[in-house]
């Protein structure tokens, strides 16, 4: 049996890997500033931020934001601390390329 695929991103394939009942939390500090390249050379022209995340079940992943996007942070005597902070993403979407998931998602919030 086939089964249908169309391409793009789409938040139905998101649903399948990271479904909405489970938790997911923050694993990355820092964004991850992404660039665009022209002819096998990085330009100053930033497409996106990415950062690592994981869910219930699932293994880190990364997720990218059109817009910098304000990581969780808990202040604690030590530091600032950002991971493991329980979030829900805003509008998560994925999208299959061969045997790879890519993820991106509009904003995050932080769940209490």
């Amino acid at each position: 049996m086939k089964i249908k695929r169309t391409s793009g991103y789409s938040e139905a394939l998101a649903k399948m890997y990271i479904p909405s009942d489970v938790s997911t939390y923050s694993l990355s500090i820092n964004l991850d500033t992404q660039v665009k390249w022209v002819n096998g050379k990085p330009t100053d022209e930033v497409t996106g931020y990415q950062c690592w995340f994981i869910a219930e079940g699932t293994e880190p992943f990364k997720i990218k934001f059109p817009n910098k996007v304000s990581l969780p942070s808990m202040f604690t005597k030590i530091k600032f601390q950002t991971m493991f902070t329980k979030i829900k993403f805003q509008n998560l979407e994925a999208c299959e390329v061969g045997n790879n998931v890519y993820f991106k998602a509009n904003g995050l919030e932080v769940m209490k």
